[in-house]
């Protein structure tokens, strides 16, 4: 290295996570660093047996106002932002006894934890950071000349880099600290104002931010070309991001979003039974409730057993050993549920390139969130579609009313086209998909492809006829016109769940009327692009 790297003389450690910290100062101390630090760190210092002196000490002014005020200091922000051999700095600093701070070590107060927990509103106020935050920017600004350090996964890199120069660090590793020290802040402001929003309940206020932390560093995106990373934003909504995974490779960026889609769809399925919800790019080829996880996984599977090869397979409850050695049966990619027996896990590991993923619970599908797509500018963002519809909501429109059971396959069949790509034709029937048309321009192009599949469905079982003979029909949105119900009629269609609005309801209506079809609008789109 060269002598131009500036050698810690002085370190300011204030930090919330301690653990790792009195290892880090005793070597520090070792190499002739003097220790600086605040409150709960200066006892846990003292208590190693360490050499502290007070922040107080330092800037002649106590710790006031329950400890709001504490490094608040120009003696501190001084020794932090003096630039290191600016001779006009130097005399300002020593005519106020300013003495350079060159290493700072802090973590903020754990607001976004707080909230997490559910603390009340001024308990999350007194746990949002001032004084970390201000430190930590001008130690990142001032990075020519000081090391700022948040985390202590990287107290090891600066022990040894200041081992290896003469009890420096480098400039690189400066520099990547100071970026990472403004993300960090960056996040910081973007969870504290994204909570005030909610608090004051503004949906779109003049200013979003948004931040996270990343905990997956991806081998590439959708494709090899791509750079990709999976950041955790803070939210406790179980799924991808808090899952533990038991066995095999690395996560790659569509097998997050895919499992991500599939667990979200089978948490919104019935909950009073087990389910199974299948999916492949993002959209799903099979849901399913049955008695058991295994008759459902089957149920599911039966719906399109070709693009279920190499799929996501999400579950609502503990995957049995039953459940597990049918899901075995076919390559599969991942596996998510809130649990798995241990011999489950057992059967599933003798799968060596199959990931299984548990959750500890599901989401709350009716759980308020944001969504948020990027586009060139800028970024797109609303609220999570939350919408749930029950059988209240329904108005029959047609002269025959819909059975029992179809009602409830046609609430089973609206739900499933929530989470289908627009346009979106689902069929279902007895608490399974049996068809489902996805993506498609022309919604009659959804309920044909739907109904192609499933007659592709019926020969590969065995069966006499397609399955949706029997079966009632959702669309996302409504019919603009009549044919695409005639087509699923036409495919053995019952019964039709749709939102309604079209300005030519009154001819969709007729049509189903002549068809002896049963037809429910539930008022709500459920578009998905």
């Amino acid at each position: 290295m060269t002598t131009a790297e500036p050698k810690i003389r002085r370190a300011l450690l204030s930090v919330s996570d301690k653990s790792g910290l009195t290892d880090f100062a005793r070597a520090l101390a070792d190499m002739g660093v003097e220790l600086i630090s605040t409150g709960g760190t200066a006892t846990a210092l003292r208590e190693a047996g360490l050499a502290v002196k007070d922040v107080a000490e330092l800037t002649g002014f106590p710790e006031m106002l329950d400890g709001r005020v504490k490094t608040l200091h120009p003696k501190v922000h001084g020794g932090l932002l003096a630039i290191r051999g600016n001779a006009e700095h130097d005399a300002q600093a020593t005519a106020h006894g300013i003495e350079p701070i060159d290493l700072l070590v802090v973590n903020l107060y754990p607001f976004e934890a707080t909230v997490a927990k559910g603390a009340d509103f001024d308990t999350c106020i007194e746990n949002i950071d001032i004084g970390g935050p201000a430190l930590i920017r001008g130690a990142a600004k001032n990075h020519a000349g000081v090391t700022v350090v948040l985390e202590p996964g990287d107290y090891a890199r600066v022990l040894e880099e200041m081992r290896a120069n003469d009890g420096a660090t480098t400039l690189a590793t400066r520099k990547h600290l100071a970026a990472k020290a403004y993300a960090r802040t960056g996040a910081y402001d973007a969870a504290i104002s994204g909570w005030l929003a909610r608090e004051l309940e503004e949906a779109t206020p003049d200013w979003r931010a948004f931040g996270g932390k990343r905990t997956h560093a991806l081998r590439y995106g959708e494709n090899p070309h791509q750079t990709a990373a999976f950041y955790a934003s803070g939210d406790t909504r179980p799924g991808v991001a808090s899952a533990i995974q038991h066995q095999g490779k690395e996560l790659s960026y569509n097998n997050l979003n895919d499992t991500d889609a599939a667990f979200e769809l089978v948490a919104e399925l019935p909950a009073t039974m087990p389910a199974v919800a299948i999916i492949k790019h993002a959209n799903p080829c099979g849901a399913a409730i049955g008695v058991t996880l295994k008759e459902a996984y089957e149920k599911a599977l039966r719906c399109d057993p070709v693009s279920a090869f190499g799929g996501i397979i999400a579950l609502n409850g503990t995957i049995d050993a039953d459940a597990a050695r049918e899901i075995t049966g076919i390559f599969t990619e991942v596996v998510i549920a809130p649990d798995a027996t241990d011999e489950a896990k057992a059967i599933f590991a003798t799968k060596k390139n199959l990931r299984l993923l548990t959750t500890g619970g599901l989401p709350d599908p009716k759980a308020a969130g944001l969504m948020v797509r990027s586009l060139a500018g800028g970024l797109l963002v609303q609220s999570r579609d939350n919408h749930v519809s029950i059988a209240g909501d329904l108005k029959v429109v047609t002269k025959r009313a819909p059975s029992e059971q179809e009602l409830a396959d046609m609430l089973f069949a609206f739900t499933v086209a929530k989470h289908v790509k627009s346009n979106a034709i689902v069929y279902v029937k007895e608490g399974a998909t049996v068809g489902i048309g996805a993506g498609q321009m022309s919604r009659v192009d959804s309920a044909r492809i739907a109904a192609a599949k499933s007659a592709d469905a019926a020969k590969a079982i065995g069966a006499a006829e397609a399955l949706t003979r029997g079966s009632v029909v959702a669309s996302d949105a409504f019919f603009p016109f009549a044919d695409g119900l005639l087509t699923a009629a036409e495919a053995g269609a019952t019964a039709v769940i749709q939102p309604g609005g079209s300005m030519r309801d009154e001819e969709v209506i007729k049509a189903a009327d002549e068809k002896g079809l049963a037809m429910v609008f539930t008022g709500v789109r459920h578009f998905r692009h």
